[in-house]
Parts: C-alpha cells; structure tokens; sequence
C-alpha cells in the first residue's frame, strides 16, 4: 500500500465521521421540534414547512436515517480496520480499529451533534431538512422496503405500526406549558391564562353571591321602601320576588329607574312591569359553560337554583371574569376586605368569605370540594355551633373564631403553620 492510499482512506474516514454527525443531529433535532411552535412557524419559513413534512411521514424519516446513519459507520468501520492494518499489523488491527472508532464516533459523531441538535432543534433541523428531503426522495425504494418489513415485525410483536401518537394536550399538561414559558409570557398573562384553565374546575355556586347576601325588591314592601332601595342600591340589577325569594318576577335594571319616576303613579305592577324576564341556571353549571351560556342568551346575570329549585344566589359576568383577570369590581359593597393580613403571618377572615377567596388571598390550599364559606367550614369541623370562641386545625392550618353573632361565625383568626415556600411547586 503506498503512500496515497493512507490519505484517500483518511480524506474518505473523515467524510464518513462528518455523515455520521449529520445523521445523528438530524434525528436528534428532527425529534426535538416542538409540534406547535413548528405549526405556527410554517406560516414564514420554508426550512418549518419541509421539516414538517417530513415529520408527517415518521416512519419513513427515521428509516432514512438510520439506512444513512448505519451504512456510514459500517463503512467508517471497514476503512478503520484497513487503516489500523497498514499501521499495527493484521493482528492487532480490529482491536486497534474498534477502540479507536468507538471512541471517535462517540464524541465527533454522536454526541457532539446530538448535543448540538437537541440546545438548537430548528436551527439544525430545518438546515438538515435540505439534504433529508432530495435523500428521502432518492432511496424511497429502499426505506418503503426496510418500513414494509419493520412494519410486518412489529405487528407480529403485537403493536399498531399505523398508530399515530397523540400530540393534544389536557389541562393540567398546558397550565404546566404556561408555566415553563414564564420567561416569554407576562405574570399578569399566565395568571389569566392559568384562571382560563381553571373555569372548567369551577362551578357557578363557587362564586355566587349567596342568597344572604343578594340585594332584591320584595313586592310585598311599600312603595317608599322598594324606590328607597332602587335609588340606594350599588348594584345595576335586582331580582324582584313576591314575598319569599323563590318567587322571584323578574330582574330589575337601575336604567330603569327614570322610566318608572316618569310614570304618573309608581306602583308595585309598574315595578314588575319594568323588570326583565329573569335567566335561572343549575349551581352546578362550570364556569365555561356559564361563560359561553350568556354569550348565547345576551344577559350579564343569572340566578342560581339548586336541584329543587330553591334559590341559591346570583351570579354576573362580571364574577367569572373577575375569575379570569381578578377583582376590577368598584362597588362599595365588594370593597370590604374579607381577608386581612395580620403582622404576625395570620389573618383575619370574615365569616362570609369563600374559600377560593382565602386560597387566593393567602396561597393557601384549603379544600373546595367541601363548605364554599369559612362559616360553612367552621361549622362542619365543629359539627355544632360553637357558645364560646374555640380553636381547631385543619392539617397544617389552624383557626380560632373570634366572633360568633347567633347561627353565624362572623370573624375567625386563622394561620398556617408551615412556610409559604413549602406550598410551591
């Protein structure tokens, strides 16, 4: 063997290690592309539409591939071996030859590419995808063979070779996409979309405003109570019932107000007269639903009913969206603070406060599939209403009732015995 030959075998190794890298990173890279952000890229980049492409043909790419990325280290091996012969002897050369090329392929034509290809997925993928495409093209005979046999063993070992894997993602699997894009997506941003993701978790009686609290025109009262009250009242809206609140007549809107003073005489009828046709749904509607549901019926307001029909409250638009972007309310009734933080890590909280309201407003993670209300929680740990002030906990939390008005827990201190850190994620 004279001295060219040592040098084409060399020139011809080291086009072969180059293949190698090149086939590694593509399959590396190629697996590495995030299927939605290379769908949005589509729309302004060639080397996205033939990267896709490809990818819709999985079977096929990766036989091309690995029919590429084979033959060349078979090669690669060949020209090692006759190599490590005319340098150390026909006797040691497959040992000489191996270790050698193991340890080259390794690092220039695995590794190394790979490593690059799965830190810079498009860059190396839509790059490589102008090679890959004209390849796929010109031994498509040979892949369709090598998938037509690959195909027919992995039936006989029991598994679909045409099943297509499953990209879609459930909602848990996207608040956490939300949550690793934190350094692209705005704080303000990833609370809304993670709110969004919620409403389906979250039910109308979760955030109702309970029926001790709604403010309504009972037509059994005089006239100057029900106009002191339409005059007085902080909200736009108000049912209208006929002695008990389950027969309710309608909802009256304050625009109506001038309507009604213009009138000759205002009276009870004029006053149900003037209210609009009333919209009740089931508490346990979601969110999502109830969301969509006003959209379609035109209304900002509903009343809720329980399986009896009994009323069990209202609910606005204005409260799912307050879900979604957080409190924007400017009456003075939502004004008062429920959830007051104390200087020593405790709060106080009122009574009437939800306990999504709580966990928001403490980070805490108190039940919700239970009481919707402090009260309604203190009752049910306690099973009685309580004479005195007393103390209880619930897992790492502990309260203690520190007003008590009748049948009503009106304020309770509460705390949280482990550090705020041990709750994130």
């Amino acid at each position: 063997m004279d001295g060219s030959h040592p040098l084409m075998l060399w020139s011809a190794l080291f086009f072969l290690l180059v293949l190698s890298a090149f086939f590694s990173g593509s399959e590396t890279s190629m697996m590495s592309l995030n299927p939605y952000r290379l769908r949005h890229q589509r729309k302004k980049s060639a080397g996205a539409r033939r990267a896709a492409k490809l990818l819709s043909m999985p079977d096929r790419l990766i036989g091309l591939i690995l029919i590429g990325n084979n033959a060349v280290n078979i090669l690669a091996a060949i020209i090692a071996n006759m190599l490590a012969i005319y340098y150390v002897g026909e006797a040691a050369a497959p040992w000489v030859a191996t270790a050698s090329l193991t340890i080259t392929v390794l690092v220039f034509s695995e590794v190394t590419p790979k490593t690059i290809a799965a830190q810079n997925p498009e860059w190396f993928a839509f790059k490589a995808s102008h090679i890959l495409k004209p390849l796929l093209q010109l031994l498509n005979p040979l892949v369709w063979s090598v998938n037509k046999l690959t195909n027919t063993f992995i039936s006989i070992l029991g598994f679909d070779p045409n099943k297509n894997r499953d990209d879609s993602l459930d909602t848990e699997e996207l608040k956490s996409l939300v949550d690793i894009s934190g350094h692209k997506i705005s704080d303000s941003n990833q609370g809304m979309l993670r709110a969004i993701l919620d409403l389906d978790n979250v039910t109308v009686e979760d955030i109702m405003i309970p029926r001790n609290e709604v403010r309504a025109l009972n037509l059994e009262d005089d006239i100057d109570v029900l106009m002191d009250k339409i005059l007085s009242c902080e909200y736009t809206r108000q049912p209208v019932y006929e002695g008990d609140i389950n027969n309710i007549a309608g909802i009256f809107h304050v625009r109506k107000a001038n309507h009604l003073l213009r009138t000759e005489t205002i009276t009870h009828n004029a006053i149900k007269r003037f209210a609009d046709e009333a919209y009740f749904i089931p508490e346990t509607t979601k969110l999502t639903t109830q969301l969509i549901n006003f959209k379609k019926m035109r209304s900002r307001f509903a009343v809720v009913v329980d399986e009896y029909g009994e009323v069990q409250g209202l609910v606005t638009l204005e409260d799912i969206l307050e879900e979604i972007v957080g409190d924007f309310t400017t009456n003075t009734a939502d004004q008062i603070e429920e959830v007051v933080a104390k200087s020593d890590g405790s709060y106080q909280i009122d009574g009437t406060a939800t306990i999504r309201e709580i966990n928001k407003a403490t980070g805490w993670n108190l039940p919700t599939d239970g009481p919707k209300t402090m009260n309604g929680l203190v009752l049910e740990q306690l099973e009685s209403i309580p004479d005195g002030n007393v103390s209880f906990a619930i897992d790492e939390y502990r309260f203690e009732t520190e007003k008590i008005n009748g049948t009503k827990v009106k304020t309770v201190a509460a705390m949280c015995l482990k550090p705020a850190e041990q709750f994130k994620d």
